[in-house]
C-alpha cells in the first residue's frame, strides 16, 4: 500500500542514498567543519567519506552542529502545501539539538497549517540504528497502517533498536568529552577497545573494555547474540568508519552467531564519526528493549 504521508530525517541515519531516495525520505543534512571549512548544514557541501576519515587520521580539526530550525521549516513546508502529513525521525535528542529544532520548526507550520499534523519522533538513535527504524516505519506503513499507527509503533520501536560499537583509537572520545586525556592514555598504552552501546535514554555508554581490536570485534558479536530478539527476515546493520575489511569480518562473525540474513554495511555519517574517529565500527539489530 502506499504510503500516504511523508518522512523526513536527518543525515545521522547513515543510510544509503539509493534507500533514501527510493523511499521518497527527505535527508536534512547536520553540519560539521573540517580545518574550519564548513560541510552539510545548510549549504550541503559535501566531502567524501573516505577523504573525511584520511583527515582525522592525519589531525584535522573538526566540529560538528546540528540541523536549525531554519533549516527544516522549508522541507515540513513543502509537504504541508502538497496536502501531505509529516513523520520526523531525528537523531537522539540526547546528542543533539536536532530534534528540538525540527520541534519548533514543526510547531510554528501547524499553526500555519491547521489541517495538517507533523510528529516528530525522537529516535534516541543514531547513524544506522536511526535508518534501521525507518526502514521499519516504512514497512509498516506499507502494511496499511495510518499515519497515527506508525507514529505509536515507532515510539514503542525505537527502545528495541540495538546499537553496540567499537573504536579503534581512544582520541576521539576524549575530544568529544566522553572519556578523560588520562584515560585515553593508559587506554592506547593497553591498546583498550572500548565497547560500548546506546542506553535507553539515547545517550551513549560503555559496556567493557577488551584488549586488542580482534577480541573488540568477537566481543561486538557475542553481545549482539546476547541482546538479539530476530525473526528470520530481521535485517543487520553495520556501520564503519572506513574500515570495511573489518566489517566484513564482523559479518561473517554475526553469521556464526545469529545465522544467514540480510546484512547492510555502510559507513559511518560524518557527525557519528567525527565523534568515534576512523575505526569506529557498530552493530545495530531489532532485540531486547535497551537497559
Amino acid at each position: 500500500m502506499e504510503r500516504n504521508f511523508d518522512i523526513i530525517t536527518d543525515s545521522c541515519c547513515g543510510m544509503p542514498q539509493e534507500f533514501t531516495e527510493a523511499n521518497e525520505i527527505a535527508v536534512l543534512p547536520l553540519g560539521y567543519t573540517v580545518d574550519g571549512k564548513t560541510y552539510g548544514g545548510a549549504e550541503n557541501e559535501t566531502l567524501p567519506l573516505k577523504e573525511l576519515y584520511a583527515r582525522l587520521r592525519t589531525g584535522s580539526d573538526c566540529h560538528t552542529f546540528q540541523v536549525t530550525a531554519e533549516q527544516a521549516r522549508p522541507q515540513i513546508e513543502k509537504s504541508f502545501k502538497k496536502g501531505r502529513d509529516v513523520l520526523i525521525v531525528a537523531f537522539s535528542s540526547a546528542l543533539s539539538g536536532t530534534a528540538s529544532s525540527f520541534t519548533v520548526a514543526a510547531n510554528e507550520l501547524t499553526e500555519l497549517y491547521p489541517d495538517r499534523k507533523a510528529y516528530v519522533l525522537d529516535s534516541l538513535s543514531g547513524s544506522m540504528g536511526q535508518g534501521m527504524l525507518i526502514e521499519y516505519l516504512i514497512e509498516k506503513a506499507e502494511a496499511g497502517a495510518t499515519f497515527e499507527e506508525v507514529c505509536a509503533y515507532g515510539e514503542k520501536l525505537k527502545r528495541r533498536i540495538q546499537h553496540l560499537f567499537t573504536v579503534d583509537d581512544l582520541e576521539f572520545l576524549r575530544k568529544g568529552g566522553r572519556i578523560s586525556g588520562a584515560v585515553a592514555v593508559v587506554g592506547k598504552l593497553l591498546k583498550i577497545k572500548p565497547l560500548l552501546h546506546a542506553t535507553p535514554k539515547g545517550t551513549l555508554a560503555p559496556i567493557a573494555k577488551i584488549v586488542g581490536r580482534k577480541r573488540s570485534l568477537e566481543a561486538l558479536a557475542d553481545e549482539a547474540k546476547k541482546r538479539a530478539e530476530l525473526s528470520p527476515e530481521d535485517p543487520v546493520f553495520i556501520a564503519h568508519g572506513d574500515c570495511e575489511e573489518e566489517a566484513l569480518r564482523l559479518q561473517a562473525l554475526l553469521e556464526e552467531r545469529l545465522g544467514k540474513r540480510r546484512f547492510l554495511i555502510n559507513y559511518m555519517d560524518p557527525v557519528m564519526g567525527t565523534h568515534g574517529g576512523p575505526g569506529i565500527i557498530a552493530v545495530f539489530f531489532k532485540g531486547k528493549i535497551r537497559e
